[in-house]
């Protein structure tokens, strides 16, 4: 049993972050920003296009695809670390529900239309988000062309005319978020019965690991931009990252993210080899990960002051999507509650 990443995911991490280092710097997460952003006018999707399709190229969209669907027939282990550097670039684009929940859901559970759409995934012509009972709200919803709704242990294909979507405005707004109401046919469930019931709850799983993935990646980069804002913001000559009590905040910090990170893979490996436990050790992901970017979001917005939150510095790009992700798919508190619902029998 092995909770770190093989060489070869490492190597594919490495290719990832550097590919999205190109592709989606800050500057393209605040063009992609709904509403004004600064001096930024708004007007963006949610979308950074020139990520997603490199992404596609790369065949990170592919990793959960089978390979007859031309996908690369991968499992969690090997997403999981590629969406923590999705969040580590804030990458605003709806990677973790069409490449890891969708493709999953659909590739364990086939029908007649599967194989076409794994394929539309793989190569990124399809955005295909994934809903749930009590969560109206998804982002990206106007760009995208299925969606997967699951409802009383069933789930539901639908495509763009057959949903109602109303624009709401989020804390971040790269995320492009909207409330989607539908209504479910028998016509559109391609999961029911006690396979929907299984189905829809390891989709679930998948979507609160795919965000405490991203949240980890988000704390890295937290804590990177404010240890180097440390080492060069200076009061009284010298640099404040010497002062006990900053660093103090930044090893509280930097602790909270290194114990996430590990869950976070074992949780993979867990849903990967079909384990019974994995719903724990994913609401113990979770849990670890959301308190965790909270954690370094405060000790960063403490270090930096009043810039660190004003629309012109980077660093809120962060927080906010940490704000957001946090409490999506269930808060810490959720999480908690889950495991020791378990534990107790």
């Amino acid at each position: 049993m092995r909770f770190a990443p093989t060489e070869d995911q490492i190597d594919f991490r490495d290719a990832v972050r550097g590919l999205l280092a190109d592709t989606c710097p800050p500057d393209a997460v605040r063009a992609a920003w709904r509403e004004q952003v600064g001096e930024v006018p708004g007007g963006g999707d949610g979308r950074v296009r020139a990520a997603w399709d490199a992404l596609a190229e790369m065949g990170v969209l592919g990793v959960m695809v089978p390979e007859g669907s031309g996908g690369l027939g991968l499992t969690d282990e090997d997403i999981v670390p590629l969406l923590v550097e999705c969040g580590r670039a804030a990458l605003p684009d709806p990677v973790s529900s069409t490449a890891y929940v969708a493709a999953g859901l659909l590739r364990e559970n086939p029908g007649r239309s599967t194989e076409a759409l794994l394929a539309r995934i793989a190569e990124g012509s399809a955005t295909v988000l994934v809903g749930f009972p009590g969560s109206p709200y998804l982002t990206a919803a106007e760009t995208a062309d299925v969606f997967l709704m699951c409802d009383r242990g069933e789930v539901h294909e639908l495509t763009r005319s057959e949903v109602t979507l109303e624009p709401v405005t989020s804390v971040d707004g790269a995320r492009a978020l909207c409330r989607v109401e539908w209504e479910p046919s028998d016509r559109s469930v391609i999961v029911g019965g006690f396979d929907g019931s299984q189905a829809v709850t390891r989709a679930f799983d998948r979507a609160a690991l795919g965000a405490a993935a991203q949240l980890v990646g988000l704390g890295e980069r937290m804590l990177d931009l404010t240890v180097g804002y440390a080492a060069e913001r200076k009061q009284f000559g010298v640099a404040i990252g010497t002062f006990q009590a900053v660093k103090h905040h930044l090893a509280d910090a930097a602790s909270a993210v290194a114990f996430a990170q590990p869950l976070v893979l074992r949780a993979a490996y867990s849903l990967a080899q079909g384990d019974p436990d994995a719903p724990v050790h994913v609401s113990m992901a979770k849990a670890r990960a959301s308190a965790a970017a909270l954690v370094v979001a405060e000790a960063a917005l403490q270090c930096h002051g009043a810039i660190g939150y004003t629309v012109e510095y980077d660093l809120h790009f962060f927080m906010k999507r940490a704000w957001a992700l946090a409490s999506r798919y269930g808060d810490a508190d959720f999480h908690r509650d889950r495991v020791r619902a378990v534990l107790l029998g």
